[in-house]
């Protein structure tokens, strides 16, 4: 009898992942060791959802790092990109000569980014909801929905903190404050990688860091960071990421810092991020950057040096194909530029989390089960209920909204009043579909889908809700005069008139302007999409003039990916609101508001700018900021923003009591216990972010005026009240000292509580004694919030 065959252990399910990994690394050639460093587009293995056997042969035949977006590039349903995925997943298991399954990766900044995934708010409006347990919610779906057609790792979600405006990416972001977006991104994180890994999906924090902060608001530009405030406040939100949700995988910007590309930094990569925060996951490069290392950046003069660059930098994987990975490091290799352990170090953390995601055990996924994990009622109602909370009031003068139901003529106007297009961000699946051609025309030998398919795809894979269609079926006996009056781009002003006489005609005019949201030219924001002005694009704002100076009652209604500065419209129109990239159920969730089935609760998540001439602006602000001396202001407008940050209204009232401290003198390592009473004092149910400030007064480094430290959204009824108790560890306070030593200071600290960060409804104080201490950045608590 033969002796029985003992599989190799690498193929143990039973072993520690380590050693699997040692041993599988041990079998590796280098060919095989560079195919996991590298990455294959799914349109460049297929055609009409088929794996094309002589490409896999081709792209596959060392095996694979990662297969780059399966649904997303090939406008695959469901069903048929877990039937692709499922191919490629056994070309490499069956034919290659150790089996080593692949990561397939996809797009989710506002929902799955592939043909049926759920169009949720764009990350921006998630962020104002204020409400991290939705986005928690909404990452639970993602999970399902990537797990069931093959996906196993998502490039989402994005910790830039955005404070200039003029950054296309702007929307993609969750605003200008650290807290804030350490708060949603943990969440995210959370929702989307789930408990288990082997039933998760691996969360890619980007841009590791500073992108958000470019010059001139450009994208790819110079970020311009001092030391101390990369650390303080753009470090802030992927450390929190990493600490407190296990983040799996980070993502470079493309930009560079104080002349070192991102991409090619090991100060940032294996020290910032591996040494002192601990990450211990796969850190995978923006789409082409090793090639701007050389063509863009110009640090290296041949792809191998730029290649070697990268791989010394902390660039484990090469987005979206192999390029610079492949023969290019191959080079570096045999030149004796970079050492083979090198190699084998990026290899063990891809080999890590493929064994930790079960893909050995497990390649496969039930294609035939994939679509009922798509598009069913409850996501669609979480969709409307993120979209709801999302919405904030920005102004509500004599009371205009909510709506009466028993209005007889209402005028729906603007261009994005009928326009399901407006309503999606750059990273929704249409939109992608945009960029999809010119994109995979960069890379060689990719089949693009056929026009036709990506025509029907364009009208919307999942059914879109306008805000007219959303009037519509909130105000069925109504009249209504819909006029589109412009474009959202174009100066054509002839649509004018007929919404003139639209407005004249109706009760109430309701006027629906903003952007149009993508990566292609004659999008307004979006990546690639930066704007040197930040007025409403095009003619609209002369629109809503027009229309207002019929002395019929306005409402505008704001779905812009990025702040607008808007001081015309805030003076004159009776009633705003910001809206942001709303998503599939955006209609029914604007109109839900508009007439009351649901009181506006969001908040601000940026500052809102007067002028683009005072970016960047953000509430953050040190002593000396946010003012000229001696008068303040600027000699030709206010410094202060036009709605500042945290800033929503609603249709009731809410009154805060009792503003309790637990002590009034505390130790630097102690734990502070802030509690008040908050009421609802109107006659209508509705929601209320209490948000919690504190101001370290005098440190031996300047200190922000308020910087957040805890919020809470709370929906009470009509009468109700609760008890709010925030507990603040001390160690929110710590700072960067002048020997650059993270420390928390002795001093006297005020504390606010507020509606938002201007408007202050109670305040107080404690004192900070005892010595100066020092600590760890692990070593900092997040504040717990209790309500009863």
């Amino acid at each position: 009898m033969a002796p029985a065959i003992t599989p190799s252990p690498y193929r143990d399910p039973l072993l520690p992942v380590s050693e699997r990994v040692r041993d599988l690394l041990s079998q590796m050639t280098v060919e095989e060791k560079l195919a996991q460093l590298g990455s294959v587009w799914g349109a460049e293995l297929s055609a009409e959802g088929r794996l094309l056997e002589e490409k896999a042969s081709e792209k596959l035949r060392h095996g694979i790092g990662h297969v780059t977006r399966v649904a997303g590039s090939t406008a695959l349903w469901p069903r048929e990109s877990a039937l692709l995925a499922n191919a490629c997943q056994r070309y490499l298991v069956e034919k290659t000569r150790l089996g080593i399954p692949a990561i397939v990766h996809e797009e989710s900044c506002a929902g799955y980014c592939a043909a049926g995934g759920t169009c949720f708010p764009q990350a921006i409006g998630l962020a104002a909801t204020w409400a991290p347990e939705l986005v928690e919610a909404m990452g639970g779906v993602l999970r399902r929905q990537m797990r069931s057609a093959g996906a196993h790792h998502t490039l989402a979600p994005v910790l830039d903190v955005a404070r200039d405006f003029r950054w296309g990416r702007t929307e993609e972001t969750f605003g200008e404050d650290p807290y804030l977006i350490s708060r949603i991104g943990v969440a995210y994180v959370k929702g989307v990688q789930g408990d288990d890994p082997k039933n998760g999906i691996v969360a890619t924090g980007k841009h590791f860091i500073g992108y958000g902060a470019s010059e001139g608001g450009l994208n790819w530009a110079p970020a311009h960071i001092p030391q101390r405030e990369l650390l303080e406040v753009f470090l802030t939100p992927f450390e929190a990421a990493i600490r407190e949700a296990k983040l799996g995988s980070i993502m470079n910007s493309y930009a560079e810092l104080d002349g070192i590309p991102c991409g090619a930094n090991p100060d940032l990569f294996e020290g910032l991020l591996r040494r002192e925060l601990g990450f211990d996951g796969v850190v995978v490069s923006d789409y082409s950057t090793i090639p701007t290392l050389r063509g863009y950046h110009r640090i290296a003069a041949e792809k191998s040096e730029a290649a070697a660059l990268a791989l010394e930098g902390g660039i484990d994987v090469e987005l979206p194909t192999v390029d610079y990975y492949g023969e290019p490091l191959r080079e570096a290799l045999a030149s004796g530029r970079i050492d083979i352990s090198l190699v084998d170090r990026s290899v063990a953390r891809v080999l890590k989390m493929k064994f930790e995601l079960g893909l050995f055990e497990n390649p496969y996924v039930d294609a035939e089960t994939a679509p009922a994990a798509f598009e069913t009622a409850e996501q669609r109602e979480l969709a409307r209920e993120i979209a709801r909370k999302s919405v904030v009031l920005l102004k509500n003068e004599g009371g205009l909204l909510p709506l009466s139901r028993s209005l007889r003529r209402i005028a729906v106007i603007g261009p994005n009043a009928d326009n399901a297009r407006g309503q999606l961000g750059d990273y929704h699946y249409q939109s992608q579909l945009e960029i999809t051609l010119v994109a995979q025309q960069l890379a060689a030998n990719i089949a693009a889908p056929p026009a036709d398919v990506l025509r029907a795809q364009m009208e919307g894979s999942v059914a879109m809700v306008t805000v007219l269609e959303g009037i519509r079926s909130h105000a069925p006996d109504a009249e209504l005069l819909f006029a589109k009056g412009c474009d959202v781009v174009d100066g054509d002003t002839s649509g004018f008139a007929e919404a003139v006489e639209a407005a004249m005609k109706a009760e109430v005019a309701i006027l629906v302007v903003g952007d149009k949201c993508g990566l292609t030219k004659g999008c307004t924001s979006g990546e690639f999409n930066d704007r040197a002005d930040l007025g409403i694009p095009g003619v609209q704002q002369a629109l809503v003039e027009a229309v207002a100076a019929t002395g019929t009652p306005v409402v505008v209604i704001l779905t812009n990916g990025r702040p607008y500065a808007i001081p015309w419209i805030a003076e004159h129109v009776p009633s705003i609101l910001e809206a942001w990239i709303s998503g599939e159920e955006g209609g029914n969730a604007i109109a839900d508001v508009l007439f009351g089935d649901t009181t506006p609760g969001g908040k601000l998540p940026v500052s809102m700018p007067r002028s683009v001439g005072q970016m960047p602006v953000f509430y953050y602000r040190k002593p000396s900021g946010g003012r000229s001396v001696f008068y303040g202001d600027y000699a030709d407008l206010p410094a202060s923003p036009l709605f500042p940050f945290g800033h929503g209204l609603s249709y009731t009232t809410f009154e805060y009591e009792n503003l309790q401290l637990s002590a009034s003198e505390i130790e630097a390592d102690g734990t502070l216990a802030v509690s008040l009473d908050m009421s609802n004092a109107g006659d209508r149910a509705g929601d209320e972010v209490v948000q919690l400030y504190l101001h370290d007064v005098v440190g031996s480094v300047t200190r922000p005026i308020k910087q957040l430290a805890g919020f809470k959204r709370l929906s009470l009824q009509a009468g109700e009240s609760r008890h709010i108790t925030f507990r603040v560890d001390v160690s929110q306070l710590a700072f960067y000292d002048r020997e650059m030593r993270f420390v928390v200071e002795p001093g006297d600290v005020n504390v606010y509580i507020g509606s938002s960060s201007a408007d202050i409804r109670l305040t107080g104080s404690f004192r900070i004694v005892g010595a100066k201490r020092e600590l760890k950045r692990s070593q900092v608590v997040t504040t717990a919030v209790e309500v009863s």
